[in-house]
């Protein structure tokens, strides 16, 4: 399986947090499946980083990529394609990131891991 993190996944999965679930931890390390982590994704922790909302150990531009490749996580770029589902999506979400990794996931034909209740109601593949 091809899993796309969502952002939260990847902080929760890389600081083995709690709140991560069983199945999530297991879908992750099941070597069998793939993970990425979205340019958006990297684009929403810098945003919050430089507004003070998310706290990491070092600057982004060091820790994102240390970590992804610590744990085996591939990058999955914000490609054209992927940005021309959003017109085809319903109002359910606002949240612009969000968005856009559904966007990718339809796209790209990726299982988004995610635990966020509004992301399930649209038509992608989901894990939580």
């Amino acid at each position: 399986m091809k899993l796309l993190l969502d952002t939260c996944a990847f902080l929760w999965l890389i600081t083995d947090d709690p709140a991560l679930s069983n199945k999530a931890r297991e879908l992750f390390t099941d070597p069998v499946n793939e993970a990425y982590l979205s340019t958006v994704s990297v684009w929403e922790m810098v945003v919050k980083f430089s507004l003070d909302k998310l706290h990491l150990p070092e600057a982004p531009e060091r820790f994102i990529p240390e970590q992804s490749e610590r744990h085996g996580i591939a990058k999955l770029p914000l490609e054209e394609q992927a940005v021309f589902y959003l017109p085809r999506l319903p109002a359910l979400h606002r949240d612009p990131f969000d968005r856009m990794l559904i966007c990718q996931a339809i796209h790209h034909e990726l299982t988004l891991l995610t635990p966020d209740p509004l992301i399930t109601q649209y038509a992608v593949k989901t894990a939580w």
